[in-house]
């Protein structure tokens, strides 16, 4: 029998509802282990010192096809942040074609606002086109590189105090977006009735997340952690608009971001915006891959750990003959991947990544040292993990001089390959 303490925390690490849709029980599928928070890096300093860690279990909502966890990282902990997107090139191009869309939907009057605005890549594209826009960031440091490019940010998490608090200062917003960021979001229907009171009554409110029926189809569970509490499908997005009296009037496939992305536009229904075919299409789609279906669930659930198995097999053929072995991307997802399948500093001799802000720390869990980009050069390491497989193309690019003395890629998912 468990003891009060363990009943506890057992009970922090399992949802009782579907945070999109409300239903009751969703089915517990995965069980990660104990886990600390993915950006949760490590400083020398504190090597010897115990991390934080929390129960990892993903949920599916067979009522929605919500993929999610618990949500246990305290409030405060976004305060100083490490992710970035300017990091990656595509990121750059995609915020720019993102940006196109926004200006047609806001015009140049219209005020965009954007939640977890981050360093303001978007904006400060939105902002080149003559646009009136404004962040929403909780991480201080974070918002002073968006400074820099000319992007104004409000210093603050997102609900319905703050934006009651900005809309009467600024006015209402024309165009919400969020990028990335809802599903991060713990209390849902706290951050719909923010957008509720922030949005024009023709406004728009854009979504962009990882599409849930990607990760399921592929069994690409390395995206959950516990900053990423939902992955969404366009069938919780419906039902979780209906609950605000909106409605998705569109959504947009979104090919090569965060391994098949997608874009979902929320209207009023008083406003009575069109329905795009999109959004059949892909609840269609979304039904007969089987996101309602226990059965799938257990069946990628099985694939996801005999990749775990395929990758220990040919990292320990690459260590038998001889091969050094460096991570590429100090991701909140590759810490999900090299945590749960037991890869640590034994079998990775370090990880490299471009964000500056994570340089010189230590991976969560595995304790490896991060290290600039520039020690795949100075340290020449056989093959690189891509811990940051879903930029691969980008880094395979990026990396003629490793290719060309015959550096080889482990690509983990959607099956793990040797790429040479």
């Amino acid at each position: 029998m468990l003891d009060p303490q363990s009943t506890e925390r057992l009970r922090k690490a399992t949802l009782d509802t579907c945070r999109a849709c409300g239903a009751a029980d969703p089915y517990l599928f995965l069980e990660y282990g104990e886990h600390s928070p993915g950006q949760m890096l490590i400083r020398p300093e504190d090597m010897d010192d115990p991390q934080p860690a929390f129960p990892l279990n993903a949920h599916a909502c067979l009522e929605c096809g919500l993929i999610a966890v618990a949500d246990q990282i305290p409030e405060n902990f976004f305060s100083h942040y490490l992710y970035v997107p300017s990091g990656a090139a595509t990121m750059h191009s995609h915020f720019e074609e993102f940006a196109d869309v926004i200006t047609e939907r806001a015009g140049t009057e219209g005020l965009i606002v954007d939640i977890g605005s981050n360093d303001g890549l978007l904006l400060a594209a939105c902002n080149a086109r003559g646009c009136k826009t404004l962040g929403f960031d909780p991480a201080e440091n974070i918002a002073a590189i968006a400074a820099e490019r000319g992007v104004e940010t409000h210093i603050s998490y997102f609900h319905p105090q703050s934006a009651t608090e900005v809309s009467e200062a600024r006015g209402k917003a024309k165009v919400i977006t969020t990028t990335n960021t809802f599903n991060h979001i713990g209390d849902l229907d706290d951050f719909m009735e923010a957008v509720c009171i922030m949005l024009e009554d023709d406004g728009t409110f854009i979504i962009e997340v990882p599409w849930a029926k990607e990760m399921l189809e592929k069994a690409e569970f390395d995206n959950m952690y516990h900053e990423h509490v939902s992955e969404f499908s366009v069938l919780s997005m419906v039902k979780l608009a209906g609950k605000f009296d909106l409605e998705v009037s569109d959504v947009t496939y979104l090919d090569g971001i965060h391994g098949g992305s997608f874009r979902t536009f929320m209207t009023r229904k008083s406003a009575g915006f069109p329905i795009g075919p999109n959004v059949q299409t892909m609840l269609d789609e979304e039904a007969a891959v089987g996101m309602l279906d226990k059965a799938v669930y257990d069946t990628r659930k099985q694939e996801f750990d005999a990749i775990g198995r395929e990758l220990h097999e040919m990292i320990d053929r690459l260590k038998a003959e001889g091969k050094r072995i460096a991570g590429y991307g100090a991701s909140a997802r590759g810490s999900t991947t090299i945590t749960y399948y037991g890869i640590g500093a034994d079998d990775l001799d370090f990880l490299v990544d471009k964000n500056p802000l994570k340089q010189g720390l230590f991976s969560p869990n595995t304790r490896i040292p991060i290290k600039p980009v520039e020690a795949i050069e100075e340290e020449q390491p056989d093959v690189l993990f891509m811990l940051a497989w879903n930029f691969f193309d980008e880094i395979y690019a990026q990396q003629e001089a490793f290719r060309a003395r015959g550096g080889q890629f482990i690509v983990p998912y959607p099956r793990p390959r040797l790429v040479s």
